[in-house]
């Protein structure tokens, strides 16, 4: 009964509670979002008439260059060293290692 009365007055608080409204935002002329009622804000609702005509593709350089940063990456993996774990020597000297080894 008592997580009746909890659930109960849980959806009552939530049901109950004011809805929050964000205040409109305006754009400028070139379609960024700007405080309304400042200089160079066009009126609430409006939005740029033009839109991009198509998705915007990388330039060569910039494919070269991300053909390169993931190949150093996938050559620093290359080069690190081989680890199964497997071994005693794989491993630090953890806390109390000596003891068991008897040093």
């Amino acid at each position: 009964m008592r997580s009746w009365i909890l659930a109960f007055a849980v959806a009552a608080a939530l049901l109950t509670a004011p809805v929050a409204l964000a205040a409109p935002t305006c754009q400028d002329q070139n379609g960024d979002t700007i405080k309304c009622g400042i200089q160079g804000a066009m009126p609430v609702g409006w939005t740029l008439s033009r839109q991009p005509s198509g998705p915007i593709f990388p330039s060569t350089s910039e494919l070269l260059e991300l053909i390169s940063v993931i190949g150093v990456l996938f050559a620093l993996l290359a080069l690190m060293p081989e680890f199964d774990g497997t071994r005693a020597g794989d491993w630090d000297e953890q806390e109390g290692d000596r003891d068991k080894r008897g040093r």
